[in-house]
């Protein structure tokens, strides 16, 4: 796959950041991988502030891949705030979680995402999902433009 679109991962357990890049790394994707821990270090490295300033921020990733249970700031709080400035209103956002809660499900829709995945417990379930979301997201979907 073509690895010109950066992904940017928001999650905080480095259990699920690793099994999330060695799943990548299986599936031949080869894009750069951005890891923030919250959703105040992705709204850092989206906006080029903090330990990201001077980062070129017109240089957006192609797709989110987002957890909900953060530290400072939940991914549902991060869905509201990127939803809220336009250079990032119309960024692709899957969220990529363990949580079985309908009202998850339900917010993180009313919030902008674009895909709910749940994570599979076992590994070989987890790869197909991450070839799977490969394939659409970074192949397939077209994106909109980005905001100038």
């Amino acid at each position: 796959m073509p690895d010109d679109k950066t992904i940017l991962l928001v999650e905080d357990n480095p259990d699920d950041v690793a099994l999330t890049l060695r799943a990548f790394r299986k599936q031949n994707i080869h894009n750069e991988i951005v890891v923030a821990e919250d959703g105040v270090e992705a709204l850092d490295y989206l906006h080029g502030r903090g330990r990201y300033s001077g980062r070129d921020a017109s240089q957006q990733p192609t797709i989110i891949l987002l957890d909900l249970q953060l530290p400072r700031m939940n991914g549902l709080e991060f869905l509201k705030e990127l939803r809220s400035h336009p250079e990032t209103k119309l960024m692709p956002v899957i969220v990529l979680t363990s949580s079985n809660e309908e009202r998850d499900l339900v917010e993180s829709y009313s919030r902008g995402a674009n895909s709910y995945v749940r994570k599979p417990i076992e590994f070989s379930e987890f790869l197909n999902a991450v070839q799977t979301l490969g394939l659409y997201w970074l192949l397939i979907n077209t994106r909109p433009p980005q905001a100038k």
